[in-house]
């Protein structure tokens, strides 16, 4: 089977996009938390080919530890891993100064959309279902850029006070 089919058949037919994509700058550091090393490897070289460092972690406590000692632009973080899981993982990013503001993009394989909304609930900016299309990594990218091309944590939505 000639290359072209091979990579047809594991990532699908090209996309094209209807727009530009706009891209973080050239250089920002994104850090992969996933026991999956076709997970892994997907995102890596889809960001890779994007000028973007990749950082890796197997399971939470290394991704924590990468994330305190690196501090990365962005984390991909899955929500199923061994030992510590995803959510338990971002509560302690949330609560550590050092890593609080780092924008969090939590992944998982289960369709559960209790699983999305408990996410967002403890504080992470956003959540792929897996698997996902290179179009979807860099549509979610794109969402969390300033006006300069960096990364942010999105302002929370302003809700008006309780009536009384």
């Amino acid at each position: 089977m000639a290359t072209f089919e091979l990579f047809k058949r594991f990532f699908g037919p090209q996309e094209r996009r209807e727009k530009p994509r706009v891209n973080a700058r050239e250089g920002t550091r994104m850090l992969i938390v996933d026991d999956s090393p076709t997970i892994v490897a997907m995102l890596r070289k889809f960001l890779q080919q994007n000028g973007y460092q990749t950082l890796e972690a197997g399971d939470a406590e290394k991704g924590i530890e990468i994330a305190r000692a690196e501090r990365p632009d962005l984390i991909f973080l899955d929500i199923v891993l061994p030992g510590m899981n995803g959510f338990a993982a971002l509560r302690q990013l949330r609560r550590d100064p050092a890593t609080r503001d780092i924008p969090v993009i939590m992944i998982s394989g289960n369709e559960q959309a209790t699983e999305q909304f408990y996410a967002q609930r403890i504080g992470a900016d956003d959540f792929m279902k897996k698997p996902f299309s290179r179009a979807e990594v860099f549509a979610r990218i794109e969402r969390l850029l300033d006006v300069d091309l960096a990364l942010k944590r999105p302002a929370p939505a302003l809700t008006p006070p309780p009536v009384r």
